[in-house]
């Protein structure tokens, strides 16, 4: 059974765990972000597959659309807003030495969790 968890800005669920990958489904709510953060020990690959986003990497703002692909590096600042009225969805593909939620490094939180 995958799991899945509950966030302020919308949902996550783990759909693969193993020592050499993580992948996840998000999914951000219309007008939510999770944390301007970066990873230590983990790169990442979005995947969007629905709906429409804003994306901050390394300070740099663009848009992103279903079908694109976005890669973060290791220690790159990032962040996604859902800006449409519907989900936002992507699939996220973690490669490192280490997939924990406590390889997260919050620089800036909407919901105080710094």
């Amino acid at each position: 059974m995958n799991y899945k968890e509950n966030r302020p800005w919308g949902t996550f669920e783990n759909l693969l765990d193993t020592d050499y990958c993580k992948v996840k489904q998000i999914i951000i709510n219309p007008n939510q972000a999770p944390s301007y953060q970066y990873h230590f020990k983990r790169s990442e690959v979005w995947i969007v597959v629905s709906g429409k986003g804003e994306l901050r990497l390394n300070d740099s703002i663009s848009q992103v659309n279903a079908g694109q692909t976005i890669h973060i590096p290791v220690e790159s600042k990032h962040q996604i807003k859902n800006i449409g009225e519907d989900d936002l969805i992507f699939i996220e593909v973690q490669q490192g030495s280490y997939f924990g939620e406590d390889d997260i490094v919050r620089l800036e939180d909407n919901y105080g969790r710094i």
